[in-house]
């Protein structure tokens, strides 16, 4: 097995561990979350990481940062608890997995798990956030920290299917080493919002089944 391949999430944040803007930041963190109640549960804040294995990661589907409501947020970039309500974003995201796989039923769960633990890492940029104030733990050193997630993804595997969805996310293309053969994929937001801009009809799930079944990958049961 070579070095690529025996690669894995617990050497990489043995490696970031060790650094001090890691140290910084989770020392900032646990001032958050003594002093106010922050979102996901802090036993939650790595999820992405948790259920989606290195070795098995085939699509990276980047957010922003976590739900800020009430028991919504999960570790899992637009996904829900099993049993909470939809929010816009995830609502629109199954309705176009439908319009690509021409689906009459709907997700029972807003729960994305089974798709990370299928190699789906649904990773935001910034991990956790204050209740009712999105954006508060941005610029804290989250962001350096998932870039380094998908720089090591870029650098140390071969043909992964990167979803970037909006303008935040689209940002992300100049950490993606595209000589390793990745598939990029770019279109709106599936918010309210942006999601008629593009995001509907882009068929990125499709494409994805598609781009993973020529290189051999077992595709992703969306």
């Amino acid at each position: 097995m070579n070095q690529k391949e025996n690669y894995n999430w617990n050497l990489f944040l043995k490696k970031e561990y060790e650094k001090p803007y890691l140290k910084k930041l989770l020392k900032s963190i646990n001032i958050e979350y003594n002093n106010f109640t922050c979102f996901p549960k802090k036993q939650n804040i790595l999820s992405s990481l948790k259920y989606c294995s290195f070795q098995k990661l085939k699509v990276v589907i980047l957010g922003q940062d976590p739900y800020y409501k009430d028991h919504q947020a999960d570790g899992l970039c637009f996904s829900v608890p099993f049993g909470v309500p939809f929010p816009p974003s995830l609502k629109n995201i199954f309705i176009e997995v439908n319009n690509c796989f021409k689906n009459n039923s709907f997700h029972s769960s807003g729960s994305l798990i089974p798709w990370a633990k299928q190699g789906v890492l649904l990773l935001n940029s910034i991990l956790t956030v204050r209740k009712g104030n999105p954006g508060s733990h941005k610029k804290i050193g989250w962001e350096f920290f998932t870039d380094q997630i998908i720089q090591s993804i870029s650098n140390k595997k071969k043909n992964i299917v990167f979803l970037l969805w909006g303008k935040y996310a689209k940002k992300k293309i100049s950490l993606i080493n595209l000589n390793q053969d990745h598939y990029v994929l770019t279109t709106s937001h599936p918010s309210t919002f942006s999601a008629h801009l593009g995001f509907f009809g882009s068929k990125h799930f499709l494409k994805t089944n598609n781009f993973l079944s020529s290189k051999g990958k077992k595709t992703i049961i969306w």
